[in-house]
């Protein structure tokens, strides 16, 4: 009998996630052994010993980025457990307060079998494994058909002093830049912006012009969230277009942090003048990343900096609006995407490091090498064609169709939501993506493009191999100096003054010590 689906459901503030990993990677190797296709599941006529094995008791802690999402009874759970002969139980962690939860759980213990670990520089999850908290996975990794074709430049940005305590999500590396709505900026009569002052100015035209001509004074440029993720956050990207660093820069053949820089104050200056001229929604730095997709979608916003992916996912679902209003053009692009805008520096983009976090195992819960070897036998499944399709997309019949070897997903929403989307968070896609796709139309297939055009535009992080003692044990409270500076800042509530304050604040609570660690670091790795 399955347990209850418990979930947790976190409130509290986000922390930043700093020191973020960002160098580059490639998939690589031949195509492992897959499981059974859908089309032959039926069950052999004598069971193996693997299969009389007891089920496998898996809890994963994930993240969830809509109110509603699959429960441990749903269909697409129950066929991915008869598949892996595992019973799952899903805590689902809201997006945006997912740092918060993280630390709490890991600070209280009780940690289930698999553990989504954002930013494997954070100082908590540093401390843990170096303690001895979670399984250090790289050695198990060459038993396992796809787990055996993990990326070594990805293994090396995902690990802590060269171990690897989990297993990294697999990510395109070019993969931020603008989406922005193409039908507006065709009503504002604009043409796709090409330098920052072009973009202030189609931000401006989509607040003014009445883009989606109703006849009322109810949108505005772009759309941001209070999450300050490892990469995706708006302005980490924005910033780059100003010539900031990413993180750290080198100045004068020393590390300096990105907030020292000239340019990251121009960069703030910028986002001020955005908020002041109510270009960007007014409560960003409450708003929940859930609900980053829905002024967008909803005719209220129409830029959202974020990755250039979520394009065709913003387009779907303009669709399904307009097709339930009888309003649908199903050849028509209401969303297009690019890398970004050029600054005095040319064009720049913020990069990803390959992987978007890792799936951790804690030694608490997954106590013997034997059960280690079970979870890792489940990730390599999910890495099977046939796994990560349901767990990206649901059941063929039920949640989608197929045109030829193209996915058509489901119009019922609510359908998806509660049984399907969320599922792909367990996926590590090593050594990629080998599920089926949706149909590629015009804008996936420019998403792909663009995404691999970036690569020589990213702006790197030339600290993001090194671990900091000095980052393990204040690096939270120094996140939080900054951020908070910068956003208070933004909105108006305190002047550059006090910006430049708050940051004389971060040197005297460790920020010096920090930086005269980093520079030491960097300095033995030149040598």
């Amino acid at each position: 009998m399955k347990k209850n689906s418990k979930k947790w459901i976190s409130v509290a503030a986000v922390s930043t996630m700093a020191m973020t990993t960002i160098v580059g990677c490639s998939s690589g190797g031949k195509e492992a052994a897959t499981t059974p296709s859908a089309a032959a599941s039926s069950a052999p006529a004598v069971a193996t010993p693997a299969q009389q094995q007891a089920p496998l008791d898996l809890t994963l802690m994930l993240p969830i980025f809509k109110t509603n999402f699959p429960k441990d009874d749903g269909p697409v759970v129950t066929e991915i457990e008869k598949r892996t002969n595992t019973n799952i139980h899903l805590e689902w962690v809201p997006n945006a307060s997912y740092p918060d939860k993280f630390n709490i759980t890991l600070a209280s213990g009780k940690l289930p079998s698999i553990i989504y670990v954002p930013d494997v520089k954070n100082p908590s999850f540093v401390n843990a494994a170096k303690s001895g908290a979670f399984w250090e996975v790289g050695k198990y990794l060459k038993d396992f058909p796809s787990l055996s074709q993990a990326n070594s430049v990805i293994m090396n940005n995902s690990s802590i002093d060269g171990k690897n305590y989990g297993v990294y999500r697999g990510r395109a590396l070019g993969r931020n830049g603008i989406n922005y709505r193409k039908d507006w900026l065709e009503a504002v009569g604009m043409q796709p912006p090409k330098t920052i002052d072009d973009f202030y100015n189609m931000l401006k035209a989509f607040k003014e012009k009445d883009p989606d001509k109703n006849g009322k004074d109810d949108t505005y440029g772009m759309v941001m969230v209070k999450w300050t993720g490892q990469w995706a956050s708006s302005f980490d990207i924005i910033k780059l277009w100003f010539g900031s660093p990413n993180k750290w820069g080198v100045v004068d053949g020393k590390l300096m942090p990105e907030h020292q820089t000239a340019e990251y104050l121009e960069a703030l200056k910028f986002m001020k003048k955005l908020y002041d001229e109510k270009l960007i929604n007014q409560d960003f730095a409450v708003f929940d990343s859930a609900k980053w997709n829905d002024p967008v979608v909803n005719n209220q916003a129409g830029v959202i900096i974020d990755v250039t992916d979520n394009a065709a996912r913003l387009d779907d679902k303009i669709h399904q609006v307009l097709a339930k209003e009888g309003k649908d053009k199903p050849d028509v692009h209401y969303i297009d995407n690019m890398i970004g805008v050029t600054g005095k520096a040319g064009l720049k983009a913020l990069p990803t490091s390959g992987f978007a976090g890792v799936l951790a195992i804690p030694k608490s819960s997954v106590k013997t090498e034997d059960d280690l070897k079970r979870v890792l036998k489940f990730l390599d499944q999910m890495n099977s064609p046939e796994l990560t399709t349901i767990a990206g997309y649901g059941l063929e019949g039920k949640h989608y169709t197929k045109e030829g070897d193209a996915i058509v997903p489901s119009k019922d929403t609510a359908l998806l939501e509660s049984e399907v989307e969320g599922l792909n968070q367990m996926l590590p896609f090593i050594p990629e993506d080998r599920g089926l796709k949706v149909k590629q139309t015009p804008l996936r297939l420019q998403t792909t493009k663009i995404q691999k055009e970036a690569e020589q535009f990213i702006v790197a992080n030339p600290a993001e191999p090194f671990i900091s003692q000095v980052y393990s044990q204040k690096g939270q409270q120094l996140d939080n100096i900054v951020n908070d500076a910068r956003i208070k800042f933004i909105v108006g509530q305190t002047d550059e003054a006090g910006l430049k304050a708050a940051f004389e604040t971060w040197k005297k609570s460790g920020g010096d010590d920090l930086v005269k660690e980093m520079n030491e670091l960097y300095a033995a790795v030149k040598k």
